[in-house]
């Protein structure tokens, strides 16, 4: 598996950005929508082999200024910007700045309360490996009737990887495995342990559906979007989501999800209120 990272996110990013988004002329020969990289290394000013070098990783440190001209040239969000400076300090395969830090289980009072006061709205959190360690009565409503929270101490990336009842869960099933495969990579990956073990868990277990993302996934999972889920009970939902990072210190993460569309919205509303307990009088 590749611990290419920084080429990794250099080349999907160029093959991401069409000519006409990089003020370049289409012509009719052109055989990838992306851009080629000369023409990234001439709207970055530098050489098409210090691009070459660094998408293939004999390179792996370029300068400040170099990294600025490639982010302007690849047209990346500010985020994405960010990950291209962090993966230049990380770029020893076996930096671990999580140390040797176990991925924390334990959900802090306040976190709890967060969550406990969401109340109907589908939240839970996760850690580095992607273990749900708490969520709401809402998050149990879709989940629990998929599958997701069968297992002793559930995990997402192993639920979408090893369950059959994922693909049927997830219409967007290629979707959602790119983006739990970027989840865990996020970090340091191979390089902590805990990861590496569920990474290689992951790689025996799915095969070719994990360990071919490791090598084309950047690690640079999207903080919030729209996933379809078939639910049991009440059809397809369209769900927009948020992912909240906590503090370095709990390395854990919050995902809310939300109704995308009104049919979504009534279909939560049926599911809420025929999983609602039926409030019991005593008559004394």
């Amino acid at each position: 598996m590749s611990d290419n990272e920084l080429g990794l996110f250099l080349r999907v990013h160029r093959e991401a950005v069409t000519p006409a988004a990089a003020g370049l002329p289409t012509g009719p020969r052109r055989r990838a929508a992306g851009l080629r990289r000369s023409e990234v290394a001439a709207l970055a000013g530098v050489s098409v082999e210090y691009v070459t070098r660094l998408e293939q990783g004999r390179d792996r440190r370029p300068s400040p200024q170099v990294l600025s001209a490639l982010a302007d040239a690849l047209r990346l969000t500010a985020g994405e910007r960010v990950h291209l400076h962090r993966l230049t300090k990380a770029a020893d395969p076996g930096y671990n700045c999580r140390g040797e830090t176990t991925p924390a289980r334990t959900v802090r009072p306040t976190v709890q309360a967060l969550l406990d006061r969401l109340g109907p709205t589908p939240a839970v959190l996760l850690n580095r490996l992607s273990d749900v360690l708490a969520h709401t009565d809402g998050y149990e409503r879709l989940a629990g009737p998929i599958g997701l929270l069968d297992a002793a101490v559930p995990n997402l990336a192993r639920f979408v990887f090893t369950d059959s009842r994922a693909r049927d869960a997830y219409p967007d099933w290629e979707h959602i495995a790119d983006e739990r495969v970027a989840a865990l990579k996020q970090g340091p990956f191979r390089a902590d342990p805990h990861l590496a073990a569920l990474a290689d868990e992951l790689t025996i277990a799915a095969g070719d559906a994990f360990a071919r993302r490791v090598d084309r996934v950047p690690a640079l999972a999207s903080s919030s979007g729209i996933v379809r889920l078939a639910h049991p009970e009440v059809g397809t939902l369209r769900l927009a989501y948020e992912t909240l990072d906590l503090s370095a210190d709990d390395d854990q993460r919050l995902i809310v999800h939300l109704p995308a569309d009104a049919a979504t919205s009534a279909a939560l509303d049926r599911l809420n209120s025929h999983r609602a307990q039926p409030l019991r009088l005593v008559v004394g």
